[in-house]
């Protein structure tokens, strides 16, 4: 490619090169995406619902194409506050999402006393568990409050078997208990949070939410749920993209007016034409792309191709 080089691969050293402003969603610190999320038809009921009736909304659509972004919009307006998250993969397990408890930490600490003490120091310290326990994003969101909290659960599709199975007891009661301070009888125990410095006081060992979370859930749909968690659930399907929608998206995004017709319009027919196929692409991939055409990349053909096909590769490939 013959674009506007930055780096040129001579081991040239150049202090004055200036690269391009950021993509706005690749600048920091991050700006939430509530003010440009566009929610399609039957979203707002849906989470209207969630909310109403205190229970997850499973959101499932490609990706892509804003399904985490909801989470983010719904506790900006209702001031739910921060957005607590877990993030799903195949070793996600319940009670890492619930609270941590760093064993081993506690074990050095104790050791750490021990070789005190035998050097005479007349202040070793407390053995307080409560300084080994974290809780995770599920526990937290699960904490007494005045206002639901908000959690996003991503990627619900990507857990272990049992892990959905494993959550509707606490999705059902609202509640969880810390084994470790039952052992030991601690009334109670300052503990931290997710995301934080900020603590919670936990007595004798058990959490029960007053407000129930207001949780959204993403799925890509690569594996089924079962259907007990699916009917704990309110369900809402993304719809695919046309290029009306996808327009608009670009506008909000990208602050770009693409016209009916032209080289940005085609990309963006071939884009949906793609999804409608069930080719994995991302709308974040297709904003690339308009970014680059439109900003610092304005190329001629054949680079122009070889700048579409770099950025647009199926995500399912490698």
């Amino acid at each position: 490619m013959t674009w506007n080089p930055y780096y040129r691969g001579d081991g040239v050293v150049r202090e004055d090169t200036r690269l391009p402003d950021p993509p706005p969603w690749r600048s920091f610190p991050r700006a939430s995406a509530a003010e440009v999320f566009q929610p399609p038809e039957g979203l707002v009921d849906a989470v209207n619902a969630s909310l109403a009736l205190r229970r997850p909304l499973l959101i499932t659509g490609s990706p892509g194409t804003g399904k985490s972004t909801v989470i983010e919009q719904v506790a900006e307006e209702l001031a739910l506050g921060p957005v607590l998250r877990w993030h799903i993969t195949s070793r996600s397990t319940l009670a890492d999402a619930l609270y941590r408890y760093d064993a081993l930490g506690r074990i050095h600490a104790h050791q750490l006393r021990q070789d005190k003490r035998r050097g005479g120091d007349p202040d070793p310290g407390e053995d307080d568990i409560a300084a080994f326990i974290t809780l995770g994003p599920l526990g937290t969101a699960l904490l007494p409050s005045p206002r639901p909290r908000a959690l996003l659960i991503d990627e619900i599709d990507k857990a272990d078997l049992d892990l959905p199975g494993d959550l509707l007891d606490v999705l059902e009661r609202g509640e969880y208990r810390i084994e470790e301070l039952l052992r030991e009888g601690q009334e109670t125990a300052r503990l931290r949070l997710w995301g934080g410095d900020t603590t919670h006081v936990v007595q004798r060992g058990r959490v029960q939410c007053t407000e129930f979370p207001f949780i959204v859930m993403t799925s890509n749909g690569e594996q089924e749920l079962p259907a007990p968690f699916l009917r704990r659930c309110l369900r809402y399907t993304m719809p695919r993209p046309t290029p009306a929608l996808v327009r608009e998206v670009v506008r909000r995004h990208l602050r770009l007016d693409v016209p009916e017709g032209g080289p940005l319009a085609a990309l963006i027919d071939d884009f949906v034409r793609r999804v409608a196929a069930g080719e994995s692409v991302a709308i974040d991939q297709l904003l690339s792309t308009l970014h680059l055409l439109d900003g610092p990349a304005r190329l001629e053909e054949p680079e122009r191709g070889k700048l579409i096909s770099l950025l647009m590769k199926d995500l399912s490939g490698a």
